[in-house]
């Protein structure tokens, strides 16, 4: 990818950047072993095993050497050792390689990191570099991939701690983050893939898959672009409300692979799917600010524009009537490989406020006893530091609130304008 930098933090989110990377080698045909294309990737975690996994996959060969960076000790999904001990220990190096990557660009146009935000590494190690990140370049494009805990899918049970946290600092030094649900994936598996038990392979699969669609316009030539910057402008109209859900089609099990053909109104239908988001939460609840549509393939533009155009006429009440124009289109001609025609859905939605209703609820639930806190101000954190986090968090789900409120309650208004005027005509008639 020309001109970003690429950061993958913690266990999660090396492994969706080793499985990015591999679609990527497909995609462009690379020799693993080709030291002509080296990506601007920067592999980093606390404890060394994560790391010297990819260092010794078939893919590994890719990657500079001086580009895994690792520690010897764990965050132990504690997001302050992340944050403040052991991870502050290590940020320095970690943006001493990134210097080096952004002095081999000629124009770099921003970053992105992988990372969970359930754990400790990738929560606490991972928000200190976009923080970090923010300082030092702060007229760059900070895009980050988030994999946000589910109850249903759960493995630490102070994920809801460590996801406020991140959260807190996800909004305030982030551009634009794409959130990634695992109780999401595992439902596409399911029930669109029909995949009785996926593995950690499959959900990453997906997830790679959105990725090289949000990418592609860095990568290949098309009819109409879309660069980070381009995609920050159309997608976010208020700073704060920058977390997107995002999907991919077309999505089939892979026994029908040779029955199905799809067309562009297929895959803009299924595009537009709940069931084919990466975060629960329903659209109907709440309403489209902005959307984006990447497609790949050879496809006709007009077909495209009309798919589009219905959509947003079978979807309006979906929409905010105070945004014209809130679907951007990027089209490429080289499609994914293995398929024809594909498309990447990203839509910046107020029914996010749902996950993040569900995650301070839980943080709410053990803050209120004081559980676990001890582990965290051991580490020199405040519990000040928590009721700011949380206190953020609550006043964004009030700015998404008030904007999904607002518009309805402008809607009615103009209902009722509109009948005052009809009634007013009416007894001019019968006048």
């Amino acid at each position: 990818m020309r001109n970003i930098i690429h950061v993958q933090v913690g266990q999660c989110g090396n492994q969706i950047g080793q499985k990015f990377w591999e679609l990527l080698s497909e995609e462009h045909d690379l020799d693993y072993n080709d030291d002509r294309f080296v990506p601007r990737s920067v592999q980093v975690d606390l404890e060394p095993g994560v790391v010297d996994s990819i260092r010794n996959c078939p893919i590994g060969t890719l990657f500079k050497q001086d580009n895994f960076i690792y520690a010897k000790n764990g965050a132990g999904n504690n997001w302050a050792k992340g944050h403040y001990t052991e991870g502050a220990e290590l940020v320095d190096n970690v943006l001493e390689v990134i210097r080096k990557e952004a002095d081999n660009c000629d124009r770099l146009q921003g970053f992105q990191l992988c990372h969970s935000i359930g754990g400790g590494t990738g929560s606490g190690l991972g928000t200190l570099i976009v923080q970090k990140m923010n300082e030092e370049y702060p007229d760059r494009i900070i895009s980050t991939y988030s994999v946000i805990p589910s109850s249903k899918v759960s493995s630490t049970v102070v994920e809801p701690y460590n996801s406020t946290l991140s959260l807190n600092q996800l909004i305030e030094n982030s551009n634009m983050t794409y959130t990634i649900d695992n109780e999401a994936l595992y439902d596409i598996c399911n029930y669109t893939l029909k995949l009785a038990n996926p593995s950690y392979s499959d959900l990453n699969h997906l997830v790679s898959l959105t990725m090289s669609g949000i990418t592609t316009c860095l990568r290949f030539p098309g009819q109409l672009n879309a660069d980070l910057r381009k995609l920050a402008v159309n997608m976010i109209p208020f700073p704060r409300l920058h977390f997107f859900t995002s999907g991919f089609a077309p999505l089939f099990a892979r026994a029908d692979k040779c029955f199905r053909s799809f067309s562009i109104s297929e895959i803009t239908e299924q595009m537009f799917s709940p069931k084919n988001l990466m975060t629960c939460c329903d659209p109907k609840n709440g309403k489209y600010l902005t959307i984006a549509t990447i497609y790949r393939g050879e496809i006709s533009m007009k077909e495209v524009d009309d798919q589009i155009l219905s959509m947003q006429n079978k979807h309006s009440a979906k929409f905010v009537n105070w945004i014209p124009n809130n679907v951007k289109t990027a089209v490429c001609n080289v499609p994914p490989k293995g398929l024809k025609i594909s498309g990447t859905f990203i839509a910046n939605t107020t029914s996010i406020s749902d996950t993040f209703e569900r995650i301070r609820a839980n943080f709410q639930n053990m803050f209120a006893r004081k559980a676990y806190l001890h582990w965290y101000t051991q580490e020199g954190m405040d519990q000040d530091e928590f009721t700011e986090a949380e206190s953020n968090l609550q006043d964004l789900l009030g700015e998404y609130q008030e904007y999904c409120t607002v518009l309805t309650d402008d809607e009615d208004v103009y209902e009722q304008e509109d009948e005052e005027v009809y009634e007013e005509e009416i007894e001019n008639l019968n006048f």
